[in-house]
């Protein structure tokens, strides 16, 4: 067990070596992804301006949703399982599957690394966005524990998922229609494209059976104040 920690250790900051290498390619990238956010927060901030509030969300609810987004959105990301069909197919797992340190943990740590970096390069954009939006946000202490707990283990719950799926590559040379499938109902029953209290009531049924909402929605809405006490501990556990 120490000797893995150590391993963490030591890939978490190699991780944050190369990302603060290539900081100005990293910042773009974590531009690129707040093209979605906007245009989501932008739609959804005209809709309840227009027709009042949807699902217990208006103008304020939706602005702090999809700005806390990026931030979680930046947490969740993980190995896509699309490298395994390249790493198969190109030989290069052959590499990985020698080393000493099991694939899964150096990914799992190389990741959290890269963490450290996206994080710091996002406080500028947040703030930018913060004053273009102005969110209302006064999360509590325990709120803000709570997200900080939810956030990391989210990251970890998504990297297995997206870690486990992306095996099938060593049945199939054509898993990527899988991963789609897996992708698409994410996107609609995480809280990612718009908060689950938005939709009809048997997607958010269906969406408390499945991990995404837990990994994705949950920590937001706790930051932003749209959960009791009780729904904060309940969430936490799932």
């Amino acid at each position: 067990m120490r000797k893995l920690v150590s391993v963490y250790a030591a890939e978490m900051k190699f991780a944050v070596a190369n990302q603060m290498q290539y900081r100005w390619a990293a910042f773009f990238s974590l531009t690129g992804f707040l093209i979605e956010p906007v245009v989501y927060l932008v739609v959804w901030r005209t809709v309840a301006e227009q027709g009042g509030p949807i699902g217990g969300y208006g103008v304020a609810e939706f602005t702090s949703y999809y700005i806390v987004w990026t931030l979680v959105r930046n947490m969740n990301l993980a190995l896509a399982p699309g490298a395994w069909d390249y790493w198969i197919q190109s030989g290069r797992i052959s590499n990985d599957l020698m080393h000493p340190v099991a694939v899964y943990h150096r990914q799992l740590a190389g990741f959290a690394g890269f963490k450290f970096v996206w994080i710091l390069l996002w406080f500028p954009v947040a703030a930018v966005l913060s004053l273009i939006f102005k969110p209302e946000l006064s999360p509590t202490l325990l709120q803000g524990l709570v997200f900080f707990v939810a956030i990391w283990l989210g990251y970890i719950i998504r990297f297995s998922l997206l870690f486990l799926l992306g095996l099938i590559s060593f049945w199939t040379t054509r898993a990527q229609a899988l991963i789609e499938i897996m992708i698409g109902a994410e996107l609609l029953l995480s809280g990612r494209l718009v908060p689950l209290a938005v939709m009809p009531e048997w997607v958010e049924r269906l969406a408390g059976w499945l991990p995404f909402q837990w990994t994705f929605q949950y920590p937001i809405e706790v930051l932003i104040g749209q959960l009791s006490n009780r729904d904060v501990f309940i969430g936490l556990g799932m």
